[in-house]
């Protein structure tokens, strides 16, 4: 669910019109702060391949804190906000499911979200391991303030990450290395700034991409 939208920007002009303009952009704005208000409304969603994690994680914890189970109905995105919902639909069969977002990841090529074994079995796409979704999100969490970082990569030696981070120190922008443990393996992820805005981390990985330096948005 990156997974994008432009934002464009008017010139200011001293008329009635901006006071119509500036009320509807609030009513826009209000609607979608209220979205949940509406069981079943899609607030914004994006396509992309899904895959699904089990055994390894069963019993662990998640990002939220919650315990994995890999039977329940639950999913794993990059950047919602924890505690978020969201509809997860197969392009391929129409099958489809709504679970929380509580854990990070996927953090495997393109893919955009990663389902617990029960919700992928729900979907059909067990066997196959990965499949087309539709990623709707119904209801954004407001327990606590979004946060974001931009991620430069993961790493199974530390010497790489080392290098990296220090890259990135003599280009001036401070970083840190995170340790974290996946499917047993040890990682060691490098990472950058904190932003509450997710078009602002996006924005700035975006000039990092364009300088050819890879690194992608995080939620924290």
């Amino acid at each position: 669910m990156n997974r994008r939208c432009k934002n464009s920007s008017e010139m200011w002009r001293p008329s009635w019109r901006i006071s119509r303009s500036a009320i509807a952009l609030l009513l826009i704005l209000l609607a979608y702060g209220c979205a949940s208000w509406k069981p079943g409304t899609s607030i914004r969603q994006e396509e992309g391949i899904a895959s699904w994690y089990g055994k390894d994680f069963h019993g662990r914890p998640t990002a939220s804190g919650e315990i994995y189970d890999m039977y329940g109905f639950s999913a794993a995105h990059k950047t919602i906000p924890l505690g978020s919902t969201v509809r997860v639909t197969h392009l391929g069969n129409g099958r489809s499911i709504v679970v929380p977002i509580n854990d990070r990841g996927p953090f495997v090529g393109e893919r955009i979200i990663d389902l617990s074994y029960g919700a992928a079995r729900h979907l059909g796409m067990v066997k196959e391991g990965i499949a087309k979704v539709r990623v709707e999100v119904l209801q954004i969490s407001r327990t606590s303030e979004a946060r974001y970082t931009l991620q430069f990569g993961a790493f199974t030696e530390r010497r790489n990450a080392v290098t990296v981070a220090q890259r990135l120190r003599t280009l001036g922008y401070p970083s840190n290395i995170e340790e974290a443990t996946a499917q047993g393996k040890r990682f060691y992820r490098v990472r950058h700034g904190e932003f509450t805005s997710l078009e602002q981390a996006r924005k700035q990985a975006e000039s990092f991409n364009a300088r050819g330096i890879t690194c992608v948005v995080i939620g924290l």
